[in-house]
């Protein structure tokens, strides 16, 4: 089935957005003390594995990445369910949600590049803070367009492996590759960067989150000129 255009541009902006994702896990992982910052479930295992090993620093990194993303979500979801009338494929809402994520992801940017990719014990626990709440408002703008997620994936991989083995081929499917393809290249690309050429890490992450948040502005002016037609 072949998606109405504005909803394939959706599609390509949450694919772009999933890029940010990979840089921001992977940077986060290899130079912040082996924590995600949006992979919760991993982080939750981190938090028993820190308590068999009795590792203090491992429960301390998980737990700021845990209570980081979730002040991310407290902050996000207020303003992400904020919808106005129009704007149904990409609501202004998550537009602000997203730019209030660049703003996070501006922080920890000068953050890292005052401590030159080498941040102390407490500097790193407040880049991992940043991190985290950046993914938890990414996460709960997301959430309002509905069954989609740029962070947390395993969902996306189930139902895709799940549509190839039944034959049931729904619309998405190309998104699900995509944002699959996505948070590896960005994790590539943010782990290499940030070994090798650290002080370019903030334009690695920034980049598409920019591309997205100045493509929705006209995307959503294109909603509101479009009306309350639906394409669903």
């Amino acid at each position: 089935m072949k998606l109405p255009r504005r909803w394939a541009a959706r599609d390509g902006l949450l694919v772009l957005l999933t890029l940010t994702t990979g840089a921001v896990d992977a940077s986060c992982f290899l130079h912040l003390g082996n924590v995600f910052s949006s992979v919760i479930t991993g982080n939750l295992i981190l938090l028993g594995v820190a308590a068999a090993t009795q590792s203090s620093s491992l429960a301390i990194h998980g737990g700021t990445a845990l209570a980081g993303y979730s002040v991310g979500v407290l902050i996000g979801a207020p303003i992400a369910t904020r919808r106005a009338s129009s704007g149904d494929t990409w609501p202004l809402s998550v537009t602000m949600t997203l730019a209030a994520e660049f703003c996070v992801l501006a922080a920890f940017s000068a953050g890292w590049e005052l401590t030159g990719g080498r941040p102390g014990s407490t500097a790193e626990l407040l880049l991992i803070a940043a991190l985290a709440v950046a993914m938890g408002i990414q996460s709960a703008a997301v959430r309002e367009l509905g069954g989609m997620s740029t962070t947390y994936l395993t969902g996306t991989l189930t139902a895709m492996v799940a549509e190839l083995a039944t034959r049931d081929r729904r619309p998405g499917l190309a998104r699900s590759i995509g944002v699959l393809a996505a948070i590896v290249s960005g994790a590539a690309a943010g782990g290499l960067v940030a070994e090798h050429a650290p002080a370019w890490l903030p334009a690695v992450i920034l980049a598409p989150l920019a591309v997205v948040v100045a493509a929705s502005v006209t995307f959503e002016m294109a909603d509101t000129r479009a009306g309350p037609r639906r394409d669903r």
